[in-house]
């Protein structure tokens, strides 16, 4: 959900755009599990709901002029998003009707087990033991299960920074999806990997998009894992519909199933106290992943701890080595408290993080979204100041843009300068020229033209 980021950006796909690169063959299996039906329903547009439900009982296809009257003309645009949505989706698909016209008929799979999940009926979505569990004497609430999803998810991100502070749970496997999703990557020689210009990007991201971004590029691997991506998916929509602080038994899944869940223990998204304990607890990363909850996740019960002056002096208020970490990874840091670090906002230090790819509305929103409370109280929060000379030390380094090109120098007379670089112009690939020095620049696509045509001006 290959590598999911540009050489600026990351691309967090939501939940749809996913599921439309997966082929129609993995979406019909996908529809086989009621938990799936429903997460996919939860997040199409209002109207597209409105038309499920409206054909959800219907047994035969229904016209599709008939349904383009559902909603007036000044709707249109969205009538066309929803019904390509629906159809992107397999959701429903066209059939002809008496006559010729053409209608729209749901997916029969879908239809079923959306039934199922609105009606009841059919099996547990999770925990599928044939008897109840018993009371757990090692029964954990929710703000251990808080707690412990973001220290196993905060060992991948320090990982990543290169901090040593508690990384001892980073398996190989979690190294192999931070390579493979381009967070990281390894030199020839260097058996260490390093965060790229695309992992600085990620580690600003809040936890729900990071965790969403990380388990599509894990997904993106299931197969050479030996895992069936269907029951990947399958249980992963089965944890959205959990109850955050209930336990679920182990009973009936699957070692495929089973696989997965010591990969989801590891990195946060359930709790389990030993690996072959017959419960589980999934945790808020899991229930909030594709449930449409992205702004209401771990990073929402976080105080925030980050003081900025309008003096772009900067003080942290944690004693967390991967806050710090992330802060130096924009600011000079000076000092370092129990308690509390002080750092500066320089323009050195700003215009090495935009190197590494990180963008200045990155930086803002990071600032903005880890503020003190004692800095909420201020309208805006973060000083104007800094907000527009973060943007200028941006815009100061996009003045330049670079080109790859070749340079052609000690030309034996003006006229031998001025007929190739004429040439050049013509075929539009000069980048620039000096005619008092004899001296011109050919973009790099251009050289072989520019070199070809020389030579036989030479042997004529």
């Amino acid at each position: 959900m290959a590598a999911l980021f540009s050489s600026r950006t990351l691309d967090c796909k939501d939940l749809h755009s996913y599921l439309k690169t997966l082929s129609s063959h993995i979406l019909d299996r996908l529809y086989n599990h009621p938990a799936t039906c429903l997460a996919v329903y939860r997040e199409l547009p209002e109207l597209a709901k409105h038309y499920v439900m409206r054909l959800l009982f219907v047994d035969q296809p229904v016209s599709q002029a008939v349904i383009s009257l559902w909603v007036n003309n000044k709707h249109a645009q969205e009538h066309r998003l929803s019904t390509r949505a629906l159809t992107d989706l397999r959701i429903w698909y066209e059939q002809p009707l008496p006559g010729g016209m053409q209608g729209w008929i749901l997916n029969m799979t879908f239809k079923a087990n959306m039934k199922t999940a609105l009606l009841g009926g059919g099996k547990p979505w999770t925990g599928r033991g044939k008897a109840p569990l018993p009371p757990d004497r090692n029964s954990r609430d929710v703000e251990f299960l808080d707690k412990y999803a973001i220290e196993r998810w905060e060992c991948v991100l320090h990982f990543m920074v290169g901090s040593r502070e508690g990384t001892d749970g980073v398996s190989r496997d979690t190294i192999e999806v931070l390579k493979h999703s381009g967070l990281m990557k390894v030199e020839e020689g260097d058996p260490l990997p390093y965060i790229t210009p695309g992992g600085f990007q990620f580690l600003l991201m809040d936890t729900p998009s990071q965790i969403w971004f990380f388990m599509l590029q894990y997904l993106d691997m299931v197969d050479s894992r030996g895992l069936d991506l269907v029951e990947c998916l399958s249980f992963l929509f089965q944890l959205s519909f959990s109850t955050l602080g209930k336990d679920y038994s182990t009973d009936g899944m699957s070692d495929g199933q089973q696989r997965f869940l010591q990969h989801l223990r590891e990195f946060g998204l359930v709790y389990q106290r030993k690996r072959k304990e017959k419960r589980y607890y999934p945790t808020r990363l899991a229930i909030n992943l594709a449930s449409g909850l992205t702004s209401i996740g771990t990073d929402s019960h976080r105080q925030g701890f980050i003081v900025v002056e309008t003096n772009y002096r900067l003080y942290a208020y944690t004693d967390s080595p991967l806050n710090i970490a992330l802060l130096a990874l924009f600011t000079e840091m000076l000092y370092r408290f129990p308690n509390m670090a002080v750092g500066n906002l320089s323009r050195d230090s700003v215009r090495a993080a935009l190197m590494r790819g990180i963008t200045a509305e990155q930086i803002i929103s990071f600032l903005r979204s880890h503020a003190h409370p004692e800095m909420m109280k201020e309208k805006p929060s973060l000083p104007a100041v800094i907000i527009d000379q973060v943007r200028l030390w941006e815009l100061e380094r996009d003045r330049f843009k670079f080109n790859d090109g070749v340079l052609y120098s000690q030309f034996l007379s003006q006229s031998d300068f001025e007929k190739l670089r004429d040439y050049a112009k013509e075929l539009g690939v000069l980048v620039w020229d000096n005619n008092n020095k004899r001296v011109m620049v050919v973009s790099r696509a251009g050289h072989d033209s520019v070199k070809k045509y020389w030579k036989q001006q030479k042997q004529s």
